[in-house]
């Protein structure tokens, strides 16, 4: 039997905890994790920098690489760099729709169009990046120009945490949004790691 291929994951830090678990339930220990900041959504022109200084220094190093993001609003300057480099992608513009699956979420967008999504990441780290980063907590009125269009917020819940559906309720209120919880697992997010992981290259 030949050996598992090394495999590198260069994730953003929003799903950190979500690809070690599932390395851990796969038994997937040939495959390395590292994260890029997850704040750089603040800033998504600057992640395929970060991504390609990071993907130079680790040719060589590895079998095959998963660039774990989507395309997070780098205009496909992601998609771009996966094809030149000869790497894969996680599918989808953005987590929240690798979560739910395509056509759940773009079910749920058409129907819910002025709807903002939360993933566990997000309600954890909400006062942070958020309320902090956005500047909200020290100016609230600035509440109404972020989130004045919307109307709801769809909690997308990979886990079941009541402590975390109770904080995901709590932002509602603070951003005064109607509250919905939608259960994801893992989505789409899974079977990408697992099969580039196990995957055996055809001879």
């Amino acid at each position: 039997m030949s050996e598992a291929p090394r495999v590198l994951i260069l994730a953003c830090g929003a799903l950190a905890r979500e690809i070690r678990d599932i390395a851990r339930l796969h038994e997937l220990s040939n495959v390395t994790l590292e994260c890029l900041p997850a704040i750089l959504h603040n800033r998504p022109t600057e992640i395929p920098n970060v991504v390609r200084e990071r993907l130079n220094r680790a040719r060589g190093d590895y079998d095959r690489i998963l660039l774990g993001y989507a395309d997070c609003g780098t205009a496909g300057e992601l998609h771009d760099i996966a094809a030149q480099e000869g790497i894969e992608m996680l599918p989808g513009a953005h987590c929240y729709q690798f979560f739910a699956g395509e056509q759940v979420f773009d079910e749920m967008h058409g129907n819910d169009p002025t709807a903002f999504y939360l993933t566990d990441y997000l309600v954890k780290h909400f006062d942070r990046l958020i309320m902090e980063n956005l500047g909200i907590e020290a100016h609230p009125e600035l509440r109404d120009m972020y989130f004045g269009n919307y109307t709801k917020m769809i909690y997308l819940a990979q886990t079941n945490d009541p402590d975390l559906d109770k904080q995901a309720q709590a932002c509602a209120v603070t951003l005064r949004l109607s509250f919905e919880r939608v259960r994801t697992t893992y989505g789409d997010l899974e079977p990408a790691v697992v099969q580039i992981a196990r995957r055996r290259e055809s001879v």
